[in-house]
């Protein structure tokens, strides 16, 4: 199913409370989360000695570039020939303490950090690379209705599809996505959230 030219635009006072909750869940998660983060910057630290915090470049809100931030869970020189690569199953520029982040999705925190700024969302679609990003426009051009939401934080396509390491996966979260741009409402944001916070506390990998 294609959905060019679609404008699924929401009224602003549902807007105005999705960014509301936003800045108010992403102070609280800081909050609630600081002693983590001083756990992680040091078993970060004690492994390799090397910088704690991932800064990749996104494509978000209306097409932008942003900054996104991570919890470095690879290896120093995990993309040295400058060629992007996806993450995959037994990826082996994983270190001992990035795996366990990833696994346990705790890898992700700083990115409350972009939560707080407007660069994300909570719910909304995984941010891509624009490497990443052109590729999947050239086989569905319908990407760029995604440029209508905030990137998220949690996804619908992540809990249910997870991660992605092949075309076939992108274009199966396109299309989910696209699905949630057509029918968010705040209630199915807060279940998103219960449902990827449940599974995450589970121990679900995904």
């Amino acid at each position: 199913m294609y959905y060019r030219n679609v404008d699924r635009t929401v009224s602003p006072w549902a807007s105005a409370l999705k960014r509301g909750f936003d800045i108010v869940a992403s102070i609280l998660g800081f909050i609630l989360a600081s002693p983590l983060f001083l756990v992680i910057y040091v078993a970060i630290k004690l492994e390799d000695g090397g910088n704690v915090i991932f800064r990749q470049e996104r494509v978000g809100y209306h097409g932008k570039i942003f900054t996104l931030y991570k919890f470095r869970s690879m290896i120093v020189e995990a993309e040295h020939d400058g060629k992007p690569e996806l993450c995959r199953k037994d990826d082996d520029r994983l270190t001992k303490v990035g795996r366990f982040l990833r696994d346990h999705h705790v890898d992700e925190l700083p990115q409350l950090w972009n939560v707080l700024k407007g660069d994300m969302s909570f719910v909304g679609p995984r941010p891509e690379r624009k490497y990443f990003v052109d590729k999947i426009i050239a086989v569905n051009p319908d990407y760029r209705l995604l440029y209508q939401l905030r990137p998220g934080l949690f996804s619908e396509a992540t809990l249910y599809n997870g991660y992605t390491d092949t075309m076939e996966k992108m274009l199966e979260r396109l299309r989910m996505d696209l699905n949630y741009l057509m029918n968010r409402t705040f209630a199915l944001d807060m279940k998103i959230i219960w449902l990827t916070v449940m599974s995450i506390l589970t121990g679900k990998k995904f």
